[in-house]
């Protein structure tokens, strides 16, 4: 049974392989995982359709795909994985002769070596165990697959095990025998009279440079923010607000909150609430403009920022005026999980009419969020820290200031309403009754 690329969504036409779960010969049951493939938008995992073992891998990982592109072939339990591959791997060789040193030296593996799982099964020579990609480079360069590091845990060598290797090769030079080892740059350096950085610490053995693939998201999230960069007119307006009140509310009421939901009370809720309050009374924050015209959202999907080892995502609340404060955290919670497992679904990052970002919880003090288009607002939150203030009788006392900025299309907000705006949301926070009452 043939495995193909899935529609992933109305505006994806490719992705790229990210990582086979599976290898050739493994068996796989129905609705098992065999590939995740990653989009511009999410990562995706591609499940067999019904029980079977791989018999062939057609896409590398790294590769690019096309809807409806020939991932793999699943054939039925018990069948010889070895042998339903053997004659496209004959036809592959054939197109692409194996080196003689490659072939004397298949029956030698070094203990501190992995030999692929294809040649340990089937008794084929390891550079035929291969994709065709790697043959192609073990070919091209001489190379002995034996002796070389595969990543991937069935043994198999990927096209940038092969890369490595070579770099690694190229960038040693050859050493005469008798060559004393040179001593470390920092022990070669005097230390700075009055300086504390007398020693660096050792360099990272390894090549000095790594040239790796951008995924796919990385890619998109780039395109995006340098589009919305060249297309709005992009201002920054800022203002500080004391977090006393909420930071009290939160201690008052968070084991009875977590109790009767089952999550934890955040400031996310608290922000998400006020500035839906603050986008109803300045509704151009929370509009677009399409071509000459302006469309005006009487809805409130707000996506809030998460990053992830995947990359930057804003997953959208929809509907998150009508939502409680538990239900907001609840689907914030959910985001960063789906998020970190790289398992969002493209519904759920559409759309939006107005994005938060919390940079504080990486400790940032104060930035200039980019606009994620083609919204017309962007609120970014900072962390908090203790800073003196003038009480309203004159004196002066620490207290739990956040810095907040709103980046705003101009074409569209003046900075009138983004003022007033981000003076609405620091009134809301620093008496949060104002939410519950929507005063």
């Amino acid at each position: 049974m043939d495995i193909n690329v899935p529609i992933l969504g109305e505006s994806i036409t490719e992705a790229t392989v990210a990582k086979w779960l599976k290898s050739i010969g493994d068996t796989v049951i129905a609705d098992e995982a065999l590939v995740e493939l990653e989009t511009d938008k999410v990562s995706i995992e591609v499940n067999a359709p019904a029980a079977g073992v791989v018999i062939e891998i057609l896409a590398d990982e790294g590769s690019d795909v096309a809807i409806g592109a020939l991932l793999c072939r699943v054939g039925e339990v018990g069948e010889d994985a070895a042998a339903l591959s053997e004659p496209a791997t004959k036809i592959e060789t054939k197109m692409v002769p194996a080196p003689k040193i490659a072939t004397e030296k298949a029956d030698i593996n070094p203990p501190a070596q992995k030999t692929p799982s294809e040649a340990q099964r089937s008794g084929e020579n390891p550079v035929t165990a291969q994709s065709p990609a790697v043959r192609r480079l073990i070919a091209e360069h001489g190379l002995d697959p034996a002796t070389i590091t595969a990543s991937r845990k069935d043994g198999r060598l990927t096209k940038g095990d092969i890369l490595a290797n070579l770099t690694k090769t190229q960038s040693a030079p050859p050493k005469a025998a008798d060559e004393p080892e040179p001593p470390h740059a920092a022990e070669q350096m005097p230390a700075v009279q009055g300086s504390n950085c007398s020693q660096y610490p050792p360099r990272q053995q390894g090549p000095r440079e790594e040239r790796i693939r951008m995924s796919r998201l990385r890619r998109m999230v780039a395109s995006r923010l340098k589009e919305a960069q060249n297309t709005a007119v992009i201002l920054t307006t800022f203002n500080e607000i004391d977090m006393t009140e909420v930071i009290a509310a939160r201690a008052r009421y968070r084991e009875s909150f977590k109790e009767k939901n089952g999550v934890r009370l955040g400031f996310m809720s608290f922000f998400v609430k006020a500035s839906i309050l603050a986008l109803g009374e300045l509704p151009a924050i929370n509009a677009e403009i399409d071509g000459d015209e302006i469309i005006y959202k009487n809805y409130y999907d707000i996506g809030v920022a998460v990053g992830s080892e995947h990359g930057l995502v804003v997953p959208v609340l929809r509907g998150a005026d009508s939502m409680s404060f538990a239900d907001i955290e609840k689907n914030i919670g959910t985001f960063g999980h789906r998020a970190r497992e790289g398992k969002l679904t493209i519904n759920e990052l559409q759309g939006g009419t107005f994005t938060i970002t919390n940079g504080g919880i990486f400790g940032s003090m104060m930035s200039t969020p980019i606009l994620n288009t083609p919204q017309s607002g962007i609120l970014g939150m900072h962390n908090i820290i203790q800073r003196p203030k003038v009480m309203p009788d004159g004196s002066i006392t620490a207290r739990a200031m956040m810095y907040v900025a709103l980046s705003y299309d101009h074409r569209i907000v003046d900075g009138r309403e983004a003022v007033t705006f981000l003076v609405r949301v620091k009134e809301c926070i620093e008496n949060p009754e104002r939410i519950m009452l929507g005063a």
